[in-house]
């Protein structure tokens, strides 16, 4: 399934949701790993009145605006478990003190792929199954590890592969995060067993 939103639905989203940014120290980052003590940051919220949380998931009318990516921008990609292509088409700083990654992954193996892996190991994301919620921004210079940004209910500001993404089939997705310092643009990212994919975060218009 191709998930659709607007820049502009992605902003709406972060606002209307009460998120909670965690934002890990590494020790010695030299890859994704995230190694060594983390300490959690301070809750990062976000809150709008008149409005009410919605499920990032593929089934809100959120996702159904969101505009495909150009398949020309490529920042980075790599191959992993079960025969999966992951592409990282944008990173991009916007205002609210966040960084929305977005880009599309590949089924090029035999079997369904569930994204079992990639929800993340912590209780609370146990309801973002077939999604990227365990998905993170690893900054190896200032050794921080960003994780996705979720909601009051445990509900991550990512795509959920809704119905899973069959074999030869390509599915887009996106992950919201807390923002890397200013300056800090040189970070990797990472999801389940898939091997770190260097990215470059560019300043939003």
């Amino acid at each position: 399934m191709i998930l659709r939103r607007t820049k502009k639905t992605r902003r709406a989203m972060t606002a209307a949701a009460i998120t909670t940014g965690l934002v890990l120290a590494v020790a010695g980052c030299g890859g994704s790993d995230g190694g060594g003590d983390e300490s959690k940051d301070s809750d990062k919220k976000n809150t709008s009145s008149g409005t009410s949380n919605n499920d990032t998931g593929g089934d809100d009318k959120g996702q159904e605006e969101q505009q495909p990516q150009s398949s020309d921008d490529v920042l980075a990609e790599v191959k992993g478990e079960e025969s999966i292509t992951l592409t990282v088409k944008s990173a991009v700083r916007d205002e609210g003190g966040f960084v929305t990654v977005s880009g599309t992954v590949t089924n090029n193996g035999s079997r369904f792929f569930a994204a079992a892996n990639w929800r993340g190991e912590e209780r609370e994301l146990n309801k973002n199954g077939s999604s990227v919620a365990g998905a993170n921004l690893v900054d190896g210079k200032g050794k921080k590890r960003y994780l996705v940004l979720r909601d009051t209910e445990g509900r991550c500001l990512c795509t959920k592969f809704t119905g899973g993404v069959k074999p030869g089939q390509t599915s887009e997705w996106y992950a919201q995060f807390p923002a890397p310092p200013e300056g800090t643009t040189a970070v990797n990212f990472q999801v389940g067993a898939m091997p770190p994919a260097p990215i470059e975060i560019s300043e939003g218009e």
